[in-house]
């Protein structure tokens, strides 16, 4: 079904305009835009789930993945298997901390009186910018570590009049505070958990965070995403503030793999279609199983050569149910960044 968020607001006028109108249109571009917006419409009606690889096994798949018990409540180690981008970028412990007490040395210092006259003097400043027929020049001082580069989670929310579809690692004007700079953020919940699910597209509705590659800011700061159109111009997409500076932030991307009962004993089934070979049932079978309706159990055997498998759950199941394995991987944010 079409979304509100997604039509386009195009004015059609009779006459002269109207035999104009497919002067501007570019098939490529109208291509791609319904293909995210499908991928966005099947990822709201079926989210994150995906068809087991008929020609590929799932344990080579999905080797990166692991099955979790509770994922508000299971343990995930926030120091492994770091990307090789972690080591480029600093690390600040306890950051509302150190920003606290950063903040409050820069306030002891003697400041200047809003009116004062002030004389600055500036060395090596380049003949470009002093031919500049521009009188304003915009000066800013940096507090420690703010030279630096780190992971920048900001806290957004889609804006009123933002349409179409914005995919995850998808180029975007980022403007947190006085900076601007080019990134490819990842989307994820906004939540109080150790662990953020990823939305694999920029919310319609309600608060998510961005996490992009950017130097540290220890300041409160507004933050706000532009989208870059090919004519240069910018798109106002999303509205917050900066939330922080934390690379341990876990952002986790989850794969839901799902199977259809064949025959059902009250608590017991035998389910197809969840994988096609013994030994992807043998890899996965320490995985709790859970269905849409509730239901969790675990793998009890494998049955045959193709890939059917016996669980028993905890309560009886319905023969209309759809088993399912949520299995999870941690995401980092694509290595881009360039002053705008």
């Amino acid at each position: 079904p079409p979304k509100q968020w997604y039509q386009r607001r195009v004015a059609i006028t009779a006459g002269k305009d109207s035999d104009n109108y497919d002067v501007h249109f570019d098939a490529e571009e109208e291509a791609e835009e319904m293909r995210k917006f499908r991928e966005a419409c099947e990822d709201e009606q079926f989210p994150d789930e995906m068809d087991t690889p008929i020609d590929m096994a799932a344990r080579i798949r999905f080797q990166k993945y692991r099955g979790l018990a509770s994922f508000r409540t299971s343990a995930w180690d926030p120091q492994e298997n770091l990307p090789r981008d972690y080591a480029r970028i600093s690390q600040i412990r306890n950051f509302r901390h150190v920003r606290k007490s950063l903040l409050r040395q820069s306030n002891t210092e003697k400041p200047v009186q809003a009116g004062a006259h002030v004389d600055i003097y500036i060395s090596e400043v380049p003949l470009s910018l002093r031919d500049s027929t521009s009188s304003t020049i915009t000066l800013f001082s940096l507090l420690p570590h703010e030279q630096r580069l780190s992971v920048q989670h900001v806290a957004q929310a889609r804006h009123p009049l933002s349409t179409g579809t914005v995919k995850g690692k998808e180029q975007l004007l980022a403007q947190v505070g006085f900076r601007r700079y080019v990134v490819k953020p990842i989307f994820s919940q906004h939540t109080k958990s150790n662990k953020h699910k990823m939305e694999r597209f920029m919310p319609v509705a309600g608060n998510f965070v961005a996490s992009f590659y950017a130097p540290i800011t220890l300041t409160e700061s507004p933050a706000v995403l532009f989208k870059v159109e090919e004519d240069g111009s910018v798109t106002l997409l999303s509205t917050g503030t900066l939330l922080s500076c934390d690379p341990d932030r876990v952002v986790c991307k989850r794969v839901v793999l799902s199977g259809h009962p064949a025959k059902v004993n009250k608590r017991s089934a035998v389910v197809r279609y969840l994988f096609y070979n013994r030994e992807d049932i043998a890899y996965f079978k320490p995985v709790q199983v859970r269905t849409k309706h509730g239901r969790r159990g675990h793998i009890k055997e494998a049955l045959g050569t193709h890939g059917h498998c016996k669980i028993t759950f905890d309560k009886p199941i319905q023969q209309s149910d759809t088993v399912l394995i949520p299995l999870y991987k941690r995401v980092f944010p694509k290595w881009h960044f360039e002053y705008f």
